[in-house]
C-alpha cells in the first residue's frame, strides 16, 4: 500500500467508515448482504462523505474474501 496508513472504524462527521486513509482523504466501505437493500441510503452516505472532501471506495465483503489482490490493487 506504498506506506499508506489506514484507521479502522474512523468517524467522519456523523458517520463511521470501515477504513480511512486520512492523508489521502480516502474512505473504504465494506458492504455485506444487508446493503443490497440499502442502496439509496449508501448512496446518500457516500455523497455526504464526498461533499466533505473524501473519496469513497465500496467493496462487497465477498469480493474482499474472494479477490483480495484485486481489491488492494483498486485501492
Amino acid at each position: 500500500m506504498d506506506g499508506a496508513k489506514f484507521r479502522r472504524q474512523f468517524r467522519i462527521g456523523g458517520h463511521i467508515v470501515d477504513f480511512a486513509c486520512i492523508d489521502a482523504n480516502l474512505a473504504i466501505e465494506l458492504d455485506g448482504g444487508q446493503h443490497s437493500e440499502a442502496t439509496a441510503k449508501d448512496t446518500e452516505r457516500t455523497n455526504i462523505l464526498r461533499l466533505n472532501g473524501w473519496r469513497v471506495l465500496r467493496f462487497w465483503n465477498n469480493e474482499v474474501f474472494t479477490n483480495l489482490e484485486g481489491v488492494l490493487e483498486t485501492i
